[in-house]
């Protein structure tokens, strides 16, 4: 019984931070505030009521379309958001930790997980809806980055000389990127590609990033597969240059191989 009730926390939990995730990843392109401004319609513009901010059950309420204007909600921001809850319940399962017995430790590693699941989401859904990897956020990851590595050596005897030159490097590499004159969209990216990797390697640990790097090479190379096999013949012959939203594929990767090691340690190897 208490093993549900803290599934069910996490799913609501996580249900409720995909909705926020779907408005982030939204406004924050735009420039919007994502904390102040209430919530509207983005095709009518009508501030949305609170019966109308409840995640998944709203959209199942008014049968996926607004109730002001009567226009459809498109149905991938309902399945973001159950598979946001659905992410929520993996990570606090893969934990193995009881709800009511969390040490101070264990509630942090908890939040500070949360913390940079939901840089993920964001990097990931910006990336694959816009084709933007989104600075403000990836700074925001970096300081879930600085949060680990205070807990890291704190709590589990942390490599400080290690983490220090991690740091380094990414301060030379926010640094170049933030104050360097060339506009080379495609250079900067790479720089805040290789920020997203350092980050990825401090949080979930070396050998859990060259994972993620693998699985998504692996994966944008089947993508890729697929997509040329799709392609009308009139057009193969024609190569074509597509946008591969990199930050959303190691994004999710990262999810899925942090979630798989916790389960693999704490459930196989015990």
């Amino acid at each position: 019984m208490i093993a549900v009730f803290g599934v069910v926390i996490l799913f609501f939990m996580g249900i409720y931070f995909g909705s926020f995730f779907t408005l982030a990843t939204y406004r924050l392109p735009k420039k919007e505030n994502i904390t102040h401004k209430h919530s509207y319609c983005p095709n009518c513009n009508h501030k949305l009521g609170i019966f109308d901010l409840v995640p998944v059950f709203s959209f199942l309420r008014l049968g996926g379309k607004c109730r002001y204007c009567k226009h459809p909600i498109g149905i991938r921001y309902f399945l973001f958001e159950i598979l946001t809850g659905i992410v929520f319940v993996l990570f606090g399962l893969s934990l193995k930790i009881d709800i009511y017995s969390l040490s101070i430790e264990n509630m942090l590693y908890v939040s500070l997980g949360i913390l940079y699941i939901t840089s993920l989401f964001l990097l990931a859904g910006i990336d694959k809806e816009q084709h933007k990897i989104e600075k403000s956020v990836l700074y925001y990851q970096v300081f879930v980055s600085i949060l680990y590595i205070i807990y890291s050596c704190t709590f589990q005897n942390g490599n400080v000389y290690q983490y220090g030159i991690y740091l380094c490097i990414m301060s030379i590499l926010i640094l170049y990127e933030t104050f360097s004159f060339r506009k080379n969209l495609k250079e900067n990216n790479i720089f805040l590609i290789f920020i997203f990797i350092l980050n990825m390697v401090i949080v979930t640990k070396e050998y859990i990033a060259i994972m993620t790097l693998l699985c998504t090479i692996l994966s944008i190379g089947f993508e890729n597969i697929i997509a040329y096999m799709k392609r009308p013949k009139s057009q193969k012959m024609i190569e074509k240059k597509r946008k591969t939203p990199i930050i959303f594929y190691l994004s999710v990767a990262n999810i899925i191989m942090v979630i798989g090691n916790h389960f693999l340690i704490n459930y196989m190897m015990k």
